[in-house]
């Protein structure tokens, strides 16, 4: 049985269906996903009716990620967004275009039963996107924080990886868990199509938003499989490039 966590997706059916598939993955496997199950390619609502029936089969951990608060909001609100359709939103409600109320209403319900975050038995965190808190995630004073903030990447690539863990200088938000997995700020950023490991934080969001692949990892052994290029499995869209 394995434990395999998921990155960002942004309504990339196709390559969750691949990596599904890549990985070999079986009922007996437990599957934390990230968050960020929206806006870029075509396929959200989709995805989430993936999601769902997954879930029915095996052992799942949803995370929310901004997207998909975003999302529900839309869908609960019919709240215009600008710098939301800017940023993937426009193909989610084109793609929203054919769907039942009632189908909206059961994707409603999902995006409101995302969780936060999850930490497991060996210490190790699951989160969208960070926290701000020096001492964890359990008292972070701005929850949003949770699936919006991209200090505790942006600290962890600009560790000076000389400093000693024990050193007075050594981020405390860095030494509170044995390990976080996080998505939300692509590797792209910074010329790389696979996850990262920086410090005690391993970056499993691969570009699947725009031109890289999905991925998913085991998260005791650190093996990983990959999509093929969103933009490849999705030829005539742009998503967020």
């Amino acid at each position: 049985m394995r434990t395999l966590v998921i990155g960002d997706i942004h309504g990339g059916l196709k390559a969750l269906e691949q990596i599904i598939e890549r990985a070999a993955v079986s009922t007996k496997d437990t599957l934390i996903f990230l968050g960020d199950y929206v806006d870029g390619w075509s396929q959200s609502p989709q995805v989430l009716d993936y999601l769902i029936a997954l879930d029915k089969r095996q052992n799942c951990l949803f995370l929310r990620g901004n997207h998909d608060e975003l999302l529900l909001h839309w869908l609960q609100n019919n709240h215009d967004n600008p710098m939301w359709y800017q940023h993937g939103g426009e193909s989610t409600v084109i793609a929203y275009d054919a769907i039942s109320e009632e189908k909206k209403h059961e994707h409603i319900s999902f995006l409101l039963s995302l969780r936060n975050y999850h930490i497991d038995e060996q210490n190790r965190l699951f989160i969208h996107a960070g926290f701000t808190n020096s001492k964890g995630v359990t008292i972070e004073h701005f929850p949003r924080m949770l699936y919006w903030d991209r200090t505790l990447w942006e600290m962890a690539l600009s560790l000076d990886e000389k400093l000693e863990r024990d050193s007075v200088l050594y981020p405390k938000r860095l030494k509170i868990y044995s390990e976080i997995f996080i998505g939300h700020t692509p590797v792209t950023q910074i010329n790389e199509t696979v996850p990262v490991h920086k410090a005690s934080v391993w970056n499993i969001d691969t570009g699947a938003a725009f031109k890289g692949p999905l991925t998913i990892m085991d998260i005791d052994t650190k093996e990983f499989w990959q999509s093929d290029s969103l933009a490849q499995l999705y030829p005539n869209e742009i998503g967020r490039n």
